[in-house]
C-alpha cells in the first residue's frame, strides 16, 4: 500500500519534508509508532528509532485532543512524522456540533506540519459512524489511522467493510479485542493471514508484547503501535525511554530479516 501525503502540498501547509513522505507499509521493516504526550516524549522516542508519532493530550477515557500549542512544540521537537488524535471527549460518539470544532482544529494540526490524524467514532449501534468519519476525512489530503474504536464494534466483519475503501485511511489501530491483545491476537491473526489487503492495514496496538511480534509479523502484519511499554515502570507518568524504543525497533528490524532469509 502507498499512500502519499504530499497530494496537495499547497493545502497541506506542512513541512516540505513531512509533505514529501512516502509510507510504503508492505516493504519497510516495520513500522513503529510512539505514544507521545510531550516535546520530551517525540525527542526521546525519534531518538530510539521510532518511525511515527501518534500524539495525545489528556489520557482521560480514550484519550483527547492535543492543544496546538503543544502540537507545535512537539512538531518542532522532531523530524519524523507525527498524527495528533482527533477527540474532543471521553467515549467514541460525536455529533455535528463536535465536527465543526474538529475540522478546525485539524485544519490547525496541518498548517502546523500534521502528517495526518488519528481518529475514530461509532454510532448509536456501536458500529462505524461513517457519516462523521467521512465529514472529518472526505475534503483532506492527508492519511489517517482509524483508532481503537473499532475494537468496540459489535460487529468487527461489518466494521473492516465500512472503513475499506474511505478516503485517505491507510491503518486501523487494533488490538483485534477491547480486552487488548492478550484476548485479540489469534483473532487479528486470522484476519490478517485471511486478507492481505486488511494485513496492510493494521496497526497492531493495545497490550502489545514482544511475543505478539513474530505471529503478526508472520501473519503479515507490517506495522505496530507501543505506548506505555516505551516508558520506565510501563507508565504514562513517565517519560519515553529512548533505549526502551530502540528495544522495538531492534526486534521489528530482526523480523525483516527473519522473513527475508
Amino acid at each position: 500500500m502507498e499512500v502519499r501525503a504530499a497530494d496537495e502540498p499547497e493545502a497541506r501547509g506542512c513541512r516540505a519534508s513531512v509533505c514529501a513522505l512516502t509510507v510504503h507499509h508492505g516493504d519497510m521493516s516495520g513500522l513503529l509508532e510512539v505514544v507521545v504526550l510531550t516535546a520530551d516524549d517525540a525527542r526521546r522516542a525519534e531518538e530510539g528509532g521510532a518511525d511515527r508519532l501518534m500524539m495525545v493530550g489528556e489520557l482521560t477515557g480514550q484519550g483527547r485532543c492535543p492543544e496546538p500549542a503543544a502540537f507545535r512544540r512537539v512538531r518542532d521537537a522532531c523530524t519524523i512524522p507525527i498524527r495528533p488524535l482527533l477527540r474532543l471527549r471521553d467515549g467514541y460518539r460525536s455529533d455535528g456540533g463536535e465536527v465543526t470544532r474538529l475540522r478546525g482544529l485539524a485544519s490547525n494540526y496541518l498548517s502546523d506540519g500534521a502528517e495526518g490524524f488519528v481518529l475514530g467514532f461509532l454510532d448509536g449501534y456501536s458500529q462505524v459512524d461513517t457519516e462523521i468519519v467521512a465529514a472529518l476525512t472526505d475534503d483532506g489530503y492527508w492519511p489517517w489511522t482509524f483508532d481503537h474504536a473499532i475494537d468496540r464494534c459489535l460487529d468487527m466483519d461489518e466494521a473492516w467493510a465500512r472503513l475499506r475503501g474511505m478516503r485517505g485511511l491507510d491503518q486501523i489501530l487494533t488490538a483485534g479485542s477491547s480486552r487488548g491483545l492478550e484476548i485479540g491476537l489469534d483473532d487479528l491473526v486470522l484476519r490478517a493471514r485471511a486478507d492481505p489487503e486488511d494485513a496492510r492495514l493494521i496497526l497492531a496496538g493495545g497490550g502489545l508484547v514482544p511475543e505478539h511480534v513474530a505471529w503478526l509479523s508472520r501473519a503479515g502484519v507490517r506495522a505496530f503501535q507501543v505506548g506505555p511499554q516505551v516508558r520506565t515502570g510501563g507508565s504514562f507518568a513517565a517519560d519515553v525511554d529512548p533505549s526502551l524504543v530502540r528495544g522495538w525497533r531492534i526486534l521489528l528490524d530482526s523480523e525483516h530479516v527473519r522473513r527475508a532469509s
